[in-house]
């Protein structure tokens, strides 16, 4: 058997003890093939057997206890299922300590003999206040143990067939102990710049992957998680930082070097109310992008209301006056609809050619439309994935304008690149607030603007949680609100899509709805996912005009919907949604001059999660907050629109609980970029070889 010059690339058959099936069995259950998978594979805690108890000293504090002594007395009690097999072991403070076997019996009595020693641990618990531990492990002892292990010993996670072939957590560790005997400080070289490890006081990274699989303390062990979980955030944060610095440097993009007549006529005569110190700065940002002559992939980020489609409006009209044609895209048509609405409404007047072109354009107009892209007459594009098909030729595409990210994968990205000589700008717009330390990870290649203020005119909406049994209140304060002009929601929860129990539950609530509110008096629309879509439309519309007054509806509403007049939400069974999905149904309301407000109902009983999350809801109105909490709750796993959740899967490292360690490795992952882009100086060469080390074992492999 030869080692390879990499030692850590070895097969973990070459580690003494594993056989070729239990190699096979680690490879199907775990995926561990290597030495360096298993260095890698982390224990879930540690049994401290570092010191040998006095029998006199155990308390009902202690979790485990280890003692040594001998065994004085054994025997056999009880009958059928109650049999147990129990001994005493004494030790040298005069006290004894009773052992109790419920399974194995036979065995034990054959191989433990009274009147010898034995070393024994296990989980300790008191029986009429004397000490007792069950199925303890049990080995003969000798001087050489009296100072018990000079470290802890790990528990690493386990599955039932490997459990089913003797290959439990503990055991997965005597192979580790073996392999680390194998393994010296050269085959581990440091791969953190010098100034880092002095900076936070880091041991080597030998020391750490020593002291988390087998610390001599508690203490070596933190020390060992510190040090790893950095390098580990430091390392993601570095590749995003090169994907992103190579396209500062090196992308080419269309240079916007001018602001024209369109972009200065409608900021002094069409802008609807002074811009928000916010919108100012963000297009500040794009503009500065805009006009280095790189291309711009930006991520903009703001609250349900910022304002996000004035700005990219702006943008927009100074691609135009550049030269440039632009094209807007939203994942569904009564969106889209929406902005070709909002924008044609924002430039009435205007020299500015806006077309809307979605899968229910009819054949004549989209040929028209067609005509005019190609031609360069359209200035603006608005569509669904539509607009991104083939057939639809840009003279020439400048700015792209992506809204709510998660529905476009990076593929339709690609398709928008292709439209011309150079890729246009692509700016990225999502309502759904992106909690800071997912920004940085699932999002770290992207430029990021935040759009925090709301402008001027938008009241804040009073959210109240409400149970059943107050039902009939909150209805008549809908009725209030209607004799007032006002228009509301009621929303019901959409488990499936297609589900028969949702749709029964919204014919209920419907029904229910209904004899609060009888026709003729009141008019209601309702939509949900079963219905065609011209009938969606159909209903929703007439929602929109105020031909109905309440909207009930399953959550195909979320994202988007403008009825500034509609100033009440009410939300069914609010326990069974997610935070971020509250925030977005809220944000549907609030988008008049009125006082809005937002009203949680659920039954009696919800689970302290639910609970959780009805607080934070009436407690904020804040989207950044919300979806930090959000990510808290549910954990980075869970998060929807994590473009490539592979970036999030850390080995050690958790988004949410080391967020100080994130910023810290970011950080030091920005200086190293910004004093040194290609990682060539002297005191950078660790990293450098470590990446060069870790090329083609990565999916980073494409990134020179």
């Amino acid at each position: 058997m030869s080692f390879s010059s990499d030692i850590l690339s070895n097969p973990i058959e070459y580690i003494h003890g594993i056989s070729a099936q239990r190699g096979d069995m680690l490879r199907k259950e775990l995926e561990i093939f290597t030495f360096n998978d298993l260095l890698n594979y982390f224990p879930l805690r540690h049994i401290d057997k570092t010191k040998v108890d006095k029998i006199a000293s155990l308390t009902y504090q202690m979790e485990y206890a280890q003692v040594a002594g001998k065994i004085t007395d054994m025997e056999l009690i009880g009958e059928k299922r109650g049999k147990r097999l129990v001994a005493h072991l004494q030790d040298d403070s005069g006290e004894s300590i009773e052992l109790v076997w419920f399974q194995g019996i036979n065995w034990i009595q054959k191989a433990v003999n009274i009147g010898q020693q034995y070393l024994v641990f296990g989980k300790l618990s008191f029986f009429m206040n004397r000490p007792q531990i069950a199925h303890p492990e049990i080995e003969t002892f000798t001087e050489h143990k009296a100072g018990g292990k000079s470290f802890l010993e790990p528990v690493y996670p386990s599955t039932e067939k490997l459990k089913a072939r003797g290959l439990n957590g503990r055991a997965i560790g005597k192979y580790t102990y073996e392999m680390l005997q194998l393994i010296s400080e050269k085959d581990l070289p440091e791969n953190l710049p010098a100034s880092i490890l002095q900076q936070y006081k880091f041991i080597s990274r030998f020391d750490a992957y020593r002291h988390i699989h087998f610390p001599a303390s508690e203490k070596h062990y933190l020390h060992a998680v510190r040090r790893l979980k950095f390098e580990e955030l430091f390392f993601a944060q570095l590749r995003l930082g090169l994907i992103k610095s190579a396209r500062h440097r090196f992308s080419k993009g269309f240079t916007f070097d001018k602001v024209g007549d369109l972009f200065n006529s409608f900021y002094t005569q069409y802008l609807p109310f002074e811009l928000t110190g916010a919108q100012k700065r963000v297009l500040k940002e794009i503009r500065k992008d805009a006009g280095s002559g790189r291309q711009i992939n930006r991520l903009l980020q703001g609250d349900v209301g910022s304002g996000k489609t004035i700005v990219a409006l702006m943008m927009m009209l100074i691609a135009a006056d550049n030269g440039f044609q632009s094209v807007m895209m939203a994942p569904t048509e009564i969106l889209a609809q929406q902005h070709y609405n909002g924008i044609t409404a924002l430039i009435k007047d205007m020299p500015v050619c806006v077309k809307l072109l979605t899968g229910s354009s009819k054949t004549k107009e989209r040929k028209e439309i067609l005509q005019l892209c190609e031609d360069g007459t359209l200035h603006i594009l608005i569509g669904t994935h539509a607009v991104i098909e083939d057939k639809v030729q840009f003279k020439n595409l400048g700015f792209a304008v992506i809204d709510e990210q998660h529905k476009f994968g990076v593929a339709q990205r690609a398709q928008l690149w292709k439209k011309n000589s150079l890729p246009p700008h692509v700016l990225v717009m999502t309502a759904t607030p992106i909690p800071r330390t997912l920004a940085l990870t699932a999002y770290g290649d992207l430029d990021y603007s935040v759009m925090d203020e709301l402008p001027p005119g938008r009241q804040p909406i009073n959210t109240v949680h409400r149970f059943e049994n107050k039902r009939p209140e909150v209805m008549d304060f809908i009725k209030e609100q209607i004799a007032n002009g006002r228009q509301a929601f009621v929303i019901y929860p959409l488990i499936e899509e297609s589900s028969k129990l949702d749709y029964e539950n919204l014919m209920k609530g419907y029904e229910e709805v209904k004899s609060f509110f009888p026709e003729p008096k009141y008019w209601i629309s309702m939509v949900h996912g079963k219905m065609d879509a011209a009938q969606k439309e159909t209903n929703m519309q007439r929602f929109v005009k105020a031909d109905t007054q309440i909207m009930v509806s399953t959550t195909v509403i979320e994202v988007g919907v403008n009825v500034p007049n509609a100033t009440v939400m009410v939300i069914e069974s609010a326990e069974k949604f997610g935070l971020s999905q509250l925030h977005q149904l809220r944000g549907r309301v609030g988008r008049g001059a009125e006082k809005s407000f937002c009203i949680l109902l659920t039954g009696p009983k919800i689970s302290n999660d639910a609970r959780e999350r009805l607080k934070i809801m009436v407690a904020t109105n804040d989207g950044f907050k919300i979806a930090e909490k959000d990510l808290e709750l549910r954990g980075p796993g869970d998060i929807e629109g994590t473009r490539q959740s592979g970036l999030l899967n850390f080995r050690l490292a958790n988004i949410v609980q080391d967020k100080v360690i994130l910023e810290a490795a970011k950080e030091a992952a920005e200086n190293i970029l910004n004093n040194d882009p290609d990682i060539n100086m002297a005191e950078n060469l660790p990293v450098k070889n470590y990446l060069n080390r870790q090329k083609g074992k990565t999916a980073w492999s494409k990134i020179s």
